[in-house]
């Protein structure tokens, strides 16, 4: 594989809480020999899942593939103990230059099995995690092999598509930001980042809360969409607009159709995310769902807007994305760091609502399934859906302080 750097992905490297997972379960018998074997296939078929991130000699993160698979395995007891597990992995960090990009936590049972599958955001997006846990039970249940993908990831402007350059205010705080990065003469170590790191999540915890339909529930309410003209993503963002008196909600967004370097299979992060912003007048969820539509529809007509984000990773000093986090939640100090935080990732507030759907698939081997979406640090509720054989699973995720810092203040 072509040495691939953190371009694009550079605002994960240095920042808490950037990973999420999916919990599925498979209606095979578990065998543990094949479960590793079909874990090492994987490893094989993608070098990310090889990767340890390793520093050039000039000080830029690079994917390091490493001879031997660097997914993490642990066993669990119980199922039940899913939240709990993701909980404690949260709360441990997650050291991307030791500990590889994937942790899998299997919990066997008697007729079939359980995965959480965690990855961190320099590994991929969670339609790449989806396609990963997609043919790991191909590949288990049936045998069929994945075919090896060669890594290529977004490495600048050039790569995405024209009319995503950025509105002329948008760069134009981009390079005061730059310029005052510049003239402080700072870098952020990752040692650095590793403390800030820990105090953070020690001071979170993950409420993590699940809400399935059937079927026949989902049935219902896709029915009473397509009757209103919205999609079931435009009802649930109006839906969560109006449950927290919100005017804005950040959607994620699938982009690999308008990339022309996008190899089916890859993994990397190949999604935007943009804010649909509506007042709501009443609580008729319909006809806020219908104002979504027609802002969802003009951003993503709309490069520019769609792709905003991507694009002021790609305009942004990479040393400065490193130093937002810390900067804004850690008392680094870097007032570019800050100004960034504050005014363009929202940090420092930390109020915002997010909604990620992954979309629909159909499986004899994956039962059902939950995406748990990463718990952003931007973000007061961040919002997970993954629809499975007909059954929707609704996953909401909010940090919330513990009780040793709510005595502190």
């Amino acid at each position: 594989m072509e040495r691939q750097y953190v371009r694009s992905e550079r605002a994960h490297l240095m920042c808490p809480q950037m990973h999420f997972g999916i919990f599925c379960t498979i209606s095979l018998r578990y065998d543990e020999q094949k479960l590793l074997q079909t874990l090492d296939t994987l490893a094989e078929a993608h070098p990310f899942l090889k990767c340890l991130i390793a520093d050039d000699e000039n000080g830029s993160p690079f994917y390091s593939v490493q001879a031997q698979s660097q997914i993490r395995l642990n066993v669990s007891k119980s199922p039940q103990r899913m939240s709990e597990d993701y909980q404690a992995l949260s709360t441990m960090g997650w050291n991307v230059y030791t500990d590889g990009l994937l942790q899998v936590i299997v919990y066997p049972g008697d007729d079939g099995f359980d995965i959480l599958w965690v990855a961190h955001h320099l590994l991929c997006d969670g339609r790449g995690l989806l396609s990963l846990v997609q043919s790991f039970a191909d590949c288990y249940g049936k045998g069929s092999k994945p075919v090896y993908v060669e890594e290529r990831l977004l490495q600048s402007m050039d790569d995405l598509p024209k009319g995503s350059n950025l509105p002329w205010i948008s760069r134009l705080i981009i390079e005061q930001a730059n310029r005052r990065w510049k003239e402080e003469k700072q870098k952020v170590h990752y040692s650095e980042y590793q403390a800030f790191e820990k105090n953070y999540n020690q001071q979170k915890r993950l409420d993590i809360q699940i809400e399935r339909k059937s079927p026949q529930e989902l049935a219902k309410l896709v029915e009473q969409c397509h009757e209103s003209g919205v999609s079931l993503n435009d009802y649930l963002v109006a839906q969560m607009m109006l449950k927290h008196s919100t005017k804005k909600v950040i959607i994620a967004a699938d982009i690999r159709e308008d990339l022309t370097l996008n190899r089916e299979g890859s993994l990397g992060n190949f999604s935007t995310a943009f804010s649909v912003t509506c007042k709501a007048a009443g609580d008729d969820c319909v006809k806020l769902a219908k104002h979504v539509a027609r802002q969802t529809k003009a951003c993503l007509q709309a490069p520019r807007k769609k792709l905003l984000v991507l694009a002021c990773y790609f305009r942004m000093n990479p040393e400065l994305m490193d130093a937002v986090a810390i900067s804004t939640l850690g008392g680094y100090p870097s007032k570019a760091g800050l100004f960034v935080g504050t005014n363009l990732f929202g940090y420092q507030s930390g109020t915002g609502y997010s909604l990620s759907n992954l979309g629909k698939i159909t499986s004899d081997i994956l039962l059902q399934a939950v995406f748990i979406p990463a718990a952003s640090p931007a973000n007061q509720e961040n919002i997970g859906v993954l629809t499975v054989n007909d059954r929707m699973s609704v996953c909401t995720v909010r940090p919330i302080r513990t009780k040793e810092k709510e005595h502190e203040q």
